[in-house]
């Protein structure tokens, strides 16, 4: 197979860290992650959202945009967790909406994430994983990490919905929508063949983008 770049999007807790690992293994590609324990910025938001969002999204934009840009640089194919655009057109808009990145920070944040995705090679294909709310809510108390201890059902619900008017309108690829409450990738192979081999078919131009 050609070099490709594969990107995953989804909600919190929607099963996409262990998707890439899992077809990482399996096709033999490069994995990348969201940072999280070394990202300077977060103990700071969580202590105070409004006057650390700005600053946030601007180190998120910074980390994605290496990480797109070394992956794409890479001569074997590459899988990354979670893409550079839903930091504008999920997260970002969320703590805007939510009152916690106020209008002349949200318009400054747009701008440059408009000027650096412009300048970023497009991605072979994207993977959106799909869950319901209740279904990641549980997932996410059942990991229990301290980081996500305050989010609640209305917050995975407005970015559920921010997900839905995105994906309708993502244009840069083709998009391969994956139930993951329907499909066990972790603990059945079988299940986990299925994806790879929905990947294969459409990194070569074949099948439908949905299942």
């Amino acid at each position: 197979m050609a070099k490709r770049l594969v990107l995953l999007a989804g909600n919190i807790g929607a099963g996409k860290t262990s998707l890439t690992e899992r077809i990482g293994e399996k096709l033999g590609w490069t994995t990348a992650f969201e940072s999280v324990v070394d990202n300077p910025y977060l103990p700071d938001f969580y202590q105070n959202m409004q006057a650390w969002s700005f600053h946030l999204q601007i180190y998120f934009l910074g980390h994605r945009a290496d990480q797109h840009l070394y992956l794409s640089e890479l001569p074997q194919s590459a899988i990354l967790d979670r893409s550079i655009y839903e930091d504008a057109h999920i997260f970002a808009r969320a703590l805007h909406h939510m009152g916690n990145l106020n209008d002349r920070d949200y318009q400054a944040y747009l701008r440059l994430f408009n000027l650096v995705v412009e300048r970023l090679p497009k991605p072979d294909l994207l993977i959106y994983l799909q869950a319901p709310v209740p279904v990641i809510l549980q997932r996410i108390r059942r990991r229990a990490r301290s980081i996500e201890a305050s989010i609640d059902e209305s917050y995975l619900s407005l970015l559920e919905r921010f997900y839905s008017e995105w994906i309708e309108r993502f244009e840069l690829c083709p998009v391969l929508t994956i139930r993951s409450d329907d499909l066990d990738f972790v603990h059945r192979s079988e299940h986990l063949e299925i994806v790879v081999e929905r990947i294969k078919d459409l990194l070569a131009g074949r099948e439908e983008m949905v299942f």
